[in-house]
């Protein structure tokens, strides 16, 4: 028998009177004797992936990219992308795997970090383009608009755990739960509360509410997305352009954002978080190349490479292949009944 929906938190936000039941459990059920549980968390981020893949898998075949080899590029990329999310989490909290070194295969209890998964799957995607002969760049822009809905759509799977949410607001807006409160409870230093005697009666007394940067960074990425797409339909000159402006965007709300969250992974025993300073270099190099091309290009304009390029005459395009498609039928039918016809007129012939 499978159970619907479980583990809930009582979710509220400043200024709104409502209450929210949030469930973390999408179902529980029995295999045999095994007890299975899924997620939302596993839900979200499966749904945001199959989204970008199939926008990912749209503006491919629109740039005549060839689509079995790009579900080779999806099948590694998605492979390595996790191994290296793994990974990344994993280095940088290596104090602890190094004690218990069985957990580092856990994923499904969490620890996959964006970066690393973006690293991961860049080289595998690279490494499978070099091999099938596809044009590297234009998968990079392709990558950073699909990028961009993975992981606005994912960061409401935090939302569903309550996890990956910001410091004290210090104003009557933002969000707050008993799992929350319990976080801040046993994190009392990370939030400025250390000498506070009771953590949950000071939270009710003062209407204390976090950061909740899981909308924050969703909305920002949405945002992206829809600038991103206005430079692919009316400015784009260059194949890489795209991942570029991706690059800067994501970085500059990360860096901004990582900065409200509590549970960052740190640079060794330094106070640099680890997300902030590589965004902020992601933003700097990004930047950098994107404004020396268009210099470039400014003062030698070039087509952009590949014959995978968005034509901006897509519809008529589109319907001059369908009348080239529908000739070759046409012609193939026409050589079918003549060769009919043709047999049977030998056929009279020798009849006669």
């Amino acid at each position: 028998m499978v159970e619907w929906f479980a583990d809930f938190a009582h979710v509220s936000f400043g200024g709104i009177g409502k209450v929210f039941d949030v469930s973390s459990v999408f179902c529980e059920f029995y295999i045999g004797s095994q007890f299975v549980q899924i997620n939302w968390y596993g839900v979200i981020i499966a749904f945001g992936f199959i989204l970008a893949a199939l926008y990912g898998g749209r503006i491919a075949y629109v740039w005549r990219m060839n689509l079995s080899k790009m579900v080779d590029v999806l099948i590694y990329g998605t492979v390595s992308g996790i191994i290296g999310a793994r990974a990344y989490y994993v280095m940088f909290e290596w104090d602890y795997y190094k004690l218990h070194p069985a957990e580092i295969f856990e994923i499904w209890n969490g620890g996959l970090a964006i970066y690393g998964g973006i690293i991961g799957g860049i080289i595998a995607g690279y490494i499978t383009c070099r091999l099938e002969k596809l044009n590297f760049l234009n998968l990079m822009d392709l990558l950073g608009m699909s990028l961009l809905i993975g992981q606005g759509i994912g960061r409401w799977g935090n939302y569903a755990n309550q996890e990956a949410f910001g410091t004290i607001t210090g104003g009557n807006y933002g969000m707050m739960s008993e799992k929350v409160a319990d976080y801040i409870a046993f994190n009392p230093e990370k939030f400025g509360l250390e000498n506070v005697g009771n953590v949950y009666e000071y939270i009710e007394k003062n209407n204390v509410y976090v950061h909740p940067t899981f909308f924050y960074e969703f909305v920002w990425c949405m945002l992206g997305f829809l600038v991103l797409y206005i430079i692919l339909k009316k400015f784009r000159k260059f194949g890489g352009q795209l991942f570029l402006c991706y690059g800067i965007w994501y970085g500059i709300g990360r860096a901004a954002i990582e900065g409200l969250r509590t549970d960052s992974l740190y640079i060794g025993a330094t106070g640099i978080r680890v997300s902030q300073a590589l965004s902020l270099a992601i933003v700097a190099v990004c930047l950098a190349m994107l404004i020396i091309k268009l210099l470039k290009l400014r003062k030698n304009p070039q087509p952009i490479e590949g014959v995978d390029y968005f034509p901006k005459d897509a519809a008529k395009y589109f319907k001059e292949i369908k009348a080239e498609r529908e000739e070759k039928e046409n012609a193939k039918k026409k050589k079918i009944l003549k060769r009919v016809d043709d047999s049977d007129d030998e056929g009279e012939e020798d009849d006669g």
